[in-house]
Order: C-alpha cells, then structure tokens, then sequence
C-alpha cells in the first residue's frame, strides 16, 4: 500500500487535536477507575505534545467545582472555563482547529454522558470526525457511561482507546516522538501524587 493512500478514518499529527474535559479534583474522586482515567488523559496529553497535536482543556463552573486536577494542570495550563455542559461555548478553540485544518478531535473527560456527549454530539454536528478514548473517559454509573458510549457511537463518533489514538498518531516506529510513546505505553495510565 502506497503512504498517499493511507486510510482518511485514521487520526494523525497533522490533522488531530485533542480536547481534554472537565477533569476536575472535586468530580474525579466520583468517577470509578478515576485513577485510569485520569492517568490515560495524561498520556494523551504527554504524547498530542511530543507529536505536536494541540491541547485544549475544559473546567466546568470552576468557581463551584474547583480546578483540574494538578496532573492535567500542569500540563494545560490555561483552561476554558464554561457553564454549559458541551464545549460548545469554546467556539474560538474549534474555529482556530479548523483554520488549521484540524478537523479531526480526540476528547477524553468527564462525564461520558453529560458533558462528553453533549461535546462530541455538538461537534459532530459542526462537521468534525469525532474520536472518544473510551479507557480516558467516565462516568459515576455504569448503565450511564455505557449508554452514552453506544449513542455517541451511533451518532457517528469513533470509540477508540489511549493506546490505539498514541499509536495511530505515531504512525511507525523508529522516529523520537515514537520513544516517547513507546515510553508511554510502557508506563501505562500512571500520575503522580
């Protein structure tokens, strides 16, 4: 197979970008796995930077919920704060994605059926291919997160996992930013204290 005729459904550096949702210190402790995907969230991030994805994050009524946890923060920085549950309200981050031809989007937060869905529903409708690490993503009850995954996914977002999008991203071995995500991958989900 010829490099020009690689698959339009995959995700790579040059047309990606990754959102991080609302991965809050007063919510996480709520979500079960939160550590898994707090610790996945973080790898994206580590690997969307050592590949040269952009990075936006997401902090749902900070005032009321407090700010990301330390792990995300230090790695974001700046966050866009919002009283809608959809990112929708960050309209100036997606328009900024697709003047640079980023039409593709990795979100990985909380909570898969509340402001990830409503995210993924409302870019989907914008006309972005919508990604969702599904190992990055959660909720404090099952029946909602698994119900919220299967409507994204019939709605026409494409469930993936941490692993899959670094290595999708990397695209083939042998390069630095491949050592970084191999590192990475190794590590698994893991933050610091």
């Amino acid at each position: 197979m010829n490099r020009a005729t690689r698959s339009p459904e995959l995700m790579c550096p040059d047309d990606t970008a990754l959102l991080v949702v609302d991965l809050q210190e007063k919510l996480l402790p709520l979500i079960p796995r939160w550590e898994t995907v707090l610790g996945n969230a973080v790898r994206l991030i580590e690997g969307a930077r050592a590949l040269g994805l952009p990075v936006q994050g997401t902090e749902q009524y900070p005032k009321g919920l407090g700010a990301s946890s330390p792990a995300i923060r230090k790695r974001i920085g700046t966050f866009h704060e919002k009283l809608d549950f959809s990112c929708r309200a960050c309209e100036p981050v997606f328009a900024e994605w697709k003047e640079d031809h980023r039409y593709k989007i990795l979100v990985c937060g909380i909570e898969t059926h509340v402001c990830i869905q409503q995210t993924v529903l409302d870019l989907l409708g914008d006309g972005f291919a919508v990604y969702v690490a599904v190992d990055a993503v959660g909720a404090r009850h099952a029946i909602d997160h698994d119900t919220a995954l299967r409507r994204m996914e019939s709605s026409g977002a494409v469930l993936t996992t941490c692993e899959a999008a670094l290595f999708e991203w990397c695209e083939r071995a042998g390069s630095e930013p491949f050592q970084t995500i191999r590192r990475l991958i190794k590590e698994g989900p893991v933050i610091e204290s």
